[in-house]
């Protein structure tokens, strides 16, 4: 499939089923982004969406995170698992940036506290850089569908880059995202109800697309 028309779709199915990706994120600044990915890891996007909402509706800067109570932070991000692990993170992170420029380079981002691949090329790739994050939705979705066939998300990552032009790597992951939280679920996909259905080597209604 050409890969413009794959990432139309899936992002036409995400923004019309409400996919939180594109309800929460719009609006964002790079720093929420930053603090919003290091709360999702091995969590629930329902769960990342409240406890991103508690953290942003009391600290409006990464200055005013560093001047919270370790505590504060815990008790705004509770809804999230590893929370505590999680707010010493954010605190330590928002202390290093305080009054600094926001980085814009992946060696920057990868510097911070609890800061890897994913959670760097999020953020670039919402600060308009090319980038091509690589969360369980994008690792899970690509496989699936059979476009890749990788057993690391730093090796869809590659393969990615190789099949989608740098003019859609930032595109890919809210794309990918919105279409997992919505149609390619983890489990029980809806695979009667997916656009994608013809082209998909896993589903079950396969047929020439």
């Amino acid at each position: 499939m050409d890969p413009l028309k794959l990432v139309e779709l899936m992002e036409e199915e995400g923004k019309k089923r409400n996919a939180p990706v594109f309800l929460h994120n719009s609006s964002l600044e790079p720093w929420q982004i930053l603090i919003a990915t290091v709360l999702s890891a091995r969590t629930r996007d329902e769960q990342t969406a409240k406890a991103s909402e508690n953290m942003f509706s009391k600290a409006k800067s990464l200055d005013e995170i560093a001047e919270m109570e370790l505590d504060e932070i815990e008790r705004l991000i509770k809804p999230v698992g590893f929370y505590k692990v999680k707010a010493k993170r954010i605190k330590a992170i928002a202390e290093i940036l305080k009054g600094k420029k926001f980085p814009e380079t992946i060696e920057e981002l990868l510097a911070l506290p609890g800061v890897g691949r994913k959670t760097a090329n999020i953020v670039l790739a919402y600060m308009g850089k090319p980038a091509i994050a690589v969360d369980t939705h994008v690792h899970r979705i690509a496989n699936r569908l059979g476009i890749v066939n990788t057993k690391k998300p730093e090796q869809t990552e590659e393969e990615l880059k190789k099949i989608f032009p740098v003019e859609l790597w930032g595109r890919v992951n809210s794309a990918f995202v919105g279409f997992g939280q919505t149609v390619c679920l983890p489990r029980n996909p809806k695979c009667d109800e997916c656009p994608l259905n013809g082209f998909c080597k896993s589903s079950n209604l396969k047929k020439d697309f």
